[in-house]
């Protein structure tokens, strides 16, 4: 019995020891995290707000259940040269890539050749006057229910990233604009640059995410990514 509570006092002897050696290693470990929340920059916070599109129209409230397949127009700029025209061929296929992942409809890529032997143009804005029979076309040749315009308003690819959006979704039959929106999401602000950042990063781990995210801030077809995907995410749903 003297044997066992020796050990046992040997025990908590060796115990009590390790635990004043590993109590101020935690203890420094917790006040360095809590230091690191602390200095982290005000766009990387959990807490702070994303940016949240409010130049959006949509009627009806819902998408009607015969809009079943979109035809996505060339994407459009008002000015074909210069910083908006490479804007146009970096981010056309970041456009259709986020509208498909809304799944809302099927998505069918009008082609620029077949658009200009149509109309003599590559691209339409919905601004214009269309030709005529321009929608019927359209359903003709692509069997769509729905035609998406985009335009390109804002294109800057040096810091702070900037780009702008115009898109119509238009009833192929009626010609009704059942949804709109035109937004520009400038990197500057904090709030786009914090919601840049959360969408490139998974879920569970952004509570934990302190960094900033240099691709997401500097990187145009990753920002493009971010800014279609959260204005396409105010599309009605069904």
């Amino acid at each position: 019995m003297k044997s066992s509570a020796r050990s046992a006092g040997g025990v908590d002897r060796r115990w009590n020891k390790k635990w004043r050696i590993i109590r101020p290693v935690g203890l420094f470990a917790f006040c360095a995290a809590i230091a690191g929340c602390q200095s982290a920059p005000p766009h990387a916070s959990f807490l702070s707000p994303v940016y949240r599109p409010d130049n959006t129209f949509a009627y009806p409230p819902k998408l009607s259940l015969n809009l079943q397949r979109v035809a996505l127009l060339p994407l459009a700029a008002e000015n074909a040269n210069g910083e908006l025209a490479d804007g146009c061929a970096a981010l056309s296929p970041v456009l259709r890539e986020q509208l498909v992942k809304t799944k809302r409809f099927e998505v069918v890529a009008v082609e620029a050749a077949a658009l200009r032997r149509f109309s003599g143009r590559v691209n339409w804005t919905g601004g214009e006057n269309l030709p005529p029979d321009f929608l019927a076309f359209l359903r003709r040749e692509y069997g769509c229910d729905g035609v998406l315009f985009a335009e390109l308003t804002a294109y800057r690819a040096y810091q702070p990233l900037a780009i702008g959006w115009r898109l119509k979704l238009a009833d192929a039959r009626s010609g009704q604009i059942v949804w709109a929106a035109d937004e520009v999401f400038d990197a500057g602000q904090s709030r786009v640059a914090h919601g840049a950042q959360k969408f490139q990063e998974p879920p569970f781990l952004w509570p934990f995410f302190h960094e900033e995210n240099w691709v997401a801030l500097n990187s145009p077809r990753q920002f493009g990514s971010y800014t279609a995907a959260t204005l396409l995410g105010t599309l009605p749903d069904r």
